[in-house]
């Protein structure tokens, strides 16, 4: 489409496998995705139809057994170990169904882990995961460690967490699945404001209220896109 924005993932003809032989089972059969910059996708299937093995694949977590994947431009399956931690680290955020907090940590000592992995100083580290945690509505509570925190508030702290690296792309996996209705929607509103400020967003989700806040939807059956809707950019 001329004129649209770049992408940020390419992936073509991605095969995922576990076993060998007459063990080997199939998870991901050849699925082709393009999601360009800006964009806001849910992928969506059903339990065990391979979305979440697809979304640690484009979260360069996994490898796919054969195909090609461009991240960002850059082609991930040639980069060895320690430049796909930095490419993962520089270029995605990421969102757990169970925000993957560290209990024995404030919020605001979880929120500045990524910096002190990429090396940013102790007082830029405070203040970058400070003035994000306001930003979520947190700035209240930065000494409180998670359990001390509603689930959508330690949602919030995962999002903040996420974003202190200022990646491209953030990658969210059922971001609403521990939470109820209220803690649920507000999360939602939260990502499609990061979406709207330009943020390329991915979300992983079986729910189609929750693939209703994006602006595109992918679905996958049985390791296969079966659906797409096609690109048309995000309303001015």
């Amino acid at each position: 489409m001329s004129g649209a924005p770049s992408p940020v993932i390419e992936a073509r003809n991605i095969h995922r496998w576990y076993g060998e032989a007459e063990a080997r089972v199939e998870i991901l059969k050849g699925v082709d995705i393009t999601v360009r910059a800006g964009e806001y996708v849910a992928i969506m299937g059903a339990s065990g139809s391979g979305k979440s093995t697809l979304l640690s694949i484009l979260g360069c977590l996994d490898r796919p057994g054969t195909g090609s994947y461009m991240l960002n431009g850059h082609d991930v399956l040639v980069l060895n170990d320690n430049r796909l931690s930095e490419m993962r680290l520089r270029t995605i955020g990421f969102v757990f169904q169970s925000f993957q907090l560290i209990p024995q940590l404030s919020i605001l000592e979880n929120v500045e882990l990524p910096l002190f992995y990429a090396s940013v100083g102790r007082r830029e580290r405070r203040a970058r995961a400070q003035a994000l945690l306001e930003r979520v509505g947190l700035g209240h509570r930065l000494t409180h460690r998670p359990t001390q925190l509603s689930g959508g508030e330690q949602q919030r702290t995962a999002i903040a967490r996420a974003l202190v690296l200022d990646p491209p792309l953030l990658l969210a996996d059922e971001p609403t699945g521990n939470l109820d209705s209220a803690s649920g929607e507000s999360i939602l509103q939260l990502l499609d404001e990061l979406n709207a400020e330009g943020r390329t967003m991915v979300m992983v989700t079986h729910d189609d209220d929750v693939a209703a806040a994006a602006s595109r939807v992918v679905r996958v059956k049985d390791g296969l896109v079966v659906e797409r809707d096609e690109y048309e950019g995000r309303a001015a």
